[in-house]
């Protein structure tokens, strides 16, 4: 199974969303996630039609973090022209890895 990971730390595993129908859909219906989703290539996201709000690190495309944002539920990101990759996460995920801007994250799949 893919896994997030920044350095040597292995942060979480990983679904991803390549398909332009695996984006669409996200995390729509879901109750919860365990671990994150990685939706690619991503610059914008929303939260209509979750059930949850939402953590989302935009990262540019050697995977350093470009934005992060935090998203109730029935919101809209900003577009990040830079982010060439977005991972998603219930909320208080980057709090508990202590996510910054500028981190350096890959998927390891």
């Amino acid at each position: 199974m893919p896994q997030i990971v920044r350095g040597d730390e292995v942060l979480a595993a990983a679904e991803i969303a390549e398909t332009r129908r695996a984006r669409r859909r996200g995390l729509l219906g879901r109750e919860a996630v365990d671990g994150v989703l990685v939706l690619r290539p991503c610059r914008q996201v929303h939260t209509f039609g979750m059930r949850f709000p939402l953590e989302v690190a935009f990262c540019d495309g050697s995977g350093r973090v470009v934005r992060i944002s935090r998203l109730a539920r029935g919101r809209i990101s900003p577009i990040v022209l830079r982010a060439r990759w977005a991972i998603e996460a219930q909320s208080g995920t980057f709090d508990r890895w202590q996510l910054r801007t500028g981190d350096v994250l890959q998927v390891k799949e």
